[in-house]
């Protein structure tokens, strides 16, 4: 169960299941790389804009949460997604950080912007 996706770049990552689901819980589970996209996404938005305004970050996490729909079979689509922000550093201003937050929301995030909308998606195989 544990996938590599490569990148075109070279840099490439690891996907697995967990031991539940028969992987060794070698990387993430392809939503919790999705849910990651998205706070990483955003986290670069904000750092970015902050840093643009000359505020000094000291440390800086995202946490996610988020609903799954419930029942049994699948899919469980992801159906609702959090992000906290949790910011320290001096002189930080509220303000600031509220604006860069709504900005990654509203304006910047592809990631984001994706989630909040329909996404067609289609697949087709190959023999090789």
């Amino acid at each position: 169960m544990e996938f590599e996706a490569s990148l075109p770049d070279g840099v490439s990552f690891t996907m697995d299941a967990t031991l539940d689901h028969g992987g060794a819980s070698k990387g993430p589970t392809p939503v919790e790389a999705l849910l990651a996209s998205a706070a990483a996404c955003s986290a670069m938005d904000v750092v970015g804009i902050l840093e643009k305004k000359r505020l000094k970050i000291e440390s800086y996490r995202v946490v996610v949460d988020w609903d799954r729909a419930s029942g049994p079979g699948y899919p469980r689509a992801v159906t609702a997604v959090r992000l906290t922000h949790l910011l320290k550093g001096h002189n930080l201003e509220s303000s600031a950080i509220e604006q860069a937050v709504s900005l990654s929301d509203e304006r910047y995030c592809t990631v984001i912007a994706t989630l909040r909308i329909q996404v067609s998606v289609s697949s087709e195989w190959r023999l090789e």
